[in-house]
């Protein structure tokens, strides 16, 4: 709650990732945080994973690579959401890297994912790249584990 009510990961450039089950509220988490981000005056952006990787794609094909990290960039706080659903090509992995080392210590990161680290290699499929932006992510990032949560969709699917 202290981070959320300070939102002092915005200034000091720290990451909040949030990692866990299908269900258990880290889509909604994170974007509270984004939503509360802007009412403090944050610019944000939003991006699903899979629209992020098809975006960085598509770049590569027509060289628009450097306007569209730019934008990505720019954003205060940007939240990266449902990582490791979409399978990458290695250029898209660059790029992705790319991104996040462009953003690491200057601007903060929100991400979701449903795979632990340990499991980020086999999407990334590049165990270099991967240990390199685990370990970025992981030196100035705050990762909330939620692993041992039970879905809410099942909770709420049992209620009548």
């Amino acid at each position: 709650m202290a981070l959320y009510d300070t939102m002092d990961f915005i200034p000091q450039c720290q990451n909040l990732v949030w990692l866990g089950g299908t269900g258990c509220g880290k889509t909604g988490l994170a974007t509270s945080f984004l939503v509360h981000a802007i009412h403090r005056g944050a610019s944000a952006r939003y991006v699903l994973f899979a629209e992020l990787i098809a975006e960085l794609y598509r770049a590569v094909a027509d060289h628009s690579e450097a306007h569209v990290l730019k934008k990505y960039l720019k954003a205060d706080v940007l939240l990266i959401d449902e990582i490791g659903y979409a399978e990458v090509e290695p250029v898209q992995v660059g790029l992705f890297f790319t991104l996040m080392q462009r953003r690491h210590k200057k601007k903060p990161t929100l991400l979701t994912s449903n795979l632990g680290f340990s499991e980020w290699g086999s999407f990334l499929k590049n165990d270099h790249l991967t240990a390199a932006l685990i370990d970025r992510l992981t030196e100035a990032s705050h990762v909330i584990n939620t692993k041992a949560c039970v879905s809410l969709r099942a909770r709420l699917a049992e209620d009548p």
